[in-house]
């Protein structure tokens, strides 16, 4: 992937648990609520229509706010790739202030686990920076954590 170090955030790390488990995490409801924001923070909601032009919508809990998140899948590739926005929501309709686009790549690692990628690309190098001044580094790698342990513990159940 061709990425833009002016308006590209990304970064990869090896999870222990494998692909299509790490897939199923981020593509089901249930799973995504248990990972998808660093605690304390937290999920409280989370609707999927798996599919391009369905919708990614989450609300976070932030500091005792509630924060709505409304976006759209662009691509999806099972097992391999997610690409969702937030600057359109169901129906195609424009955000007036979109943030990113988020692309999740998953590839086979040795011993059974998944190579993780995460790239958040952004309109502006502004608003890449702000991102990167926010803690996407920090922030996307405690979800990774998060979700490496979430997954593990559905591997044991």
């Amino acid at each position: 992937m061709d990425l833009d170090p002016t308006t590209d955030l990304s970064f990869t790390r090896t999870l222990r648990a494998p692909r299509p488990l790490i897939w199923e995490c981020w593509t089901t409801p249930r799973h995504v609520v248990e990972f998808f924001v660093p605690r304390p923070h937290k999920v409280t909601s989370c609707d999927i229509d798996l599919r391009v032009g369905g919708r990614f919508d989450t609300t976070f809990e932030v500091d005792g706010h509630e924060i709505g998140n409304k976006g759209v899948f662009l691509e999806i590739v099972e097992h391999q790739k997610l690409v969702f926005t937030d600057a359109y929501s169901e129906g195609w309709k424009p955000a007036p202030e979109p943030f990113m686009t988020a692309i999740i790549l998953l590839e086979d690692a040795a011993g059974g686990g998944t190579r993780y990628t995460a790239i958040a690309r952004h309109r502006t190098s502004e608003a890449r920076k702000s991102h990167e001044d926010m803690g996407f580094y920090g922030g996307w790698g405690t979800v990774a954590d998060q979700l490496d342990a979430y997954a593990m513990g559905l591997v044991t159940t």
